[in-house]
């Protein structure tokens, strides 16, 4: 059944922020029903975004890393090497799922993907996103558009996290940030993505193989 199915396309390369998520709002705009699901995992270029809710006081210092301003939800934060995106493509109609629902399955996955590793993470109330003992690894922001939605899931690898000190994270002053190499998990992007992505299908309701 087409509900079952999702094409998961990974990008081997460095991509530019601006460049995808235009494309992610093409392809939103043109599909139809009969247009699969899709999860765009990639890494982007140093860039700082900012989501429809950032105010200007959490942009701490001005340096030589690009700013955007999006239209996902949220407020500002960091992308670049080593930290892993799943861009979710999503029409939510077809697994019957509420924004709210979708944001608890991707922070599901990615407690379920640590709790493998060894290590306990969780949620914090009306502060979307992952954190183990109070530090954000994971990062969530949407945007919904004809029930269909696009942004997505940032998890952090072996990011360097000195650029999320020029900002307020999410828009938390004192918000600090890890990931799985500060955390001890000296696993690669390709090796986190791979044991990453099955988990994601499997709470999303796809079929590991169905891409």
């Amino acid at each position: 059944m087409i509900q079952n199915i999702i094409k998961v396309i990974q990008y081997p390369d460095l991509m530019p922020y601006e460049e995808t998520w235009r494309a992610m709002q093409t392809f939103t705009e043109q599909r139809t029903l009969k247009t699969l699901d899709q999860i765009w995992v990639l890494q982007h270029f140093p860039v700082y975004t900012l989501g429809l809710a950032t105010k200007p006081e959490h942009i701490l210092k001005i340096n030589d890393i690009p700013i955007v301003q999006t239209d996902r939800g949220g407020q500002i934060t960091y992308h670049g090497t080593g930290q892993l995106i799943f861009y979710i493509l999503m029409d939510l109609s077809k697994k019957h799922f509420t924004v709210r629902t979708l944001v608890s399955t991707l922070e599901e996955s990615v407690i379920l993907y640590l709790k493998q590793l060894g290590i306990f993470a969780e949620r914090k109330e009306k502060a979307p996103g992952i954190y183990i003992e109070g530090k954000k690894i994971a990062s969530l922001g949407l945007k919904i558009r004809k029930n269909c939605t696009y942004h997505g899931l940032s998890l952090n690898v072996d990011l360097d996290l000195t650029p999320f000190e020029a900002i307020n994270p999410c828009g938390y002053a004192g918000l600090e940030m890890t990931s799985l190499k500060k955390e001890g998990i000296l696993l690669n992007t390709n090796e986190v993505s791979q044991q990453f992505l099955p988990i994601l299908l499997e709470q999303l309701g796809y079929s590991n193989e169905s891409f």
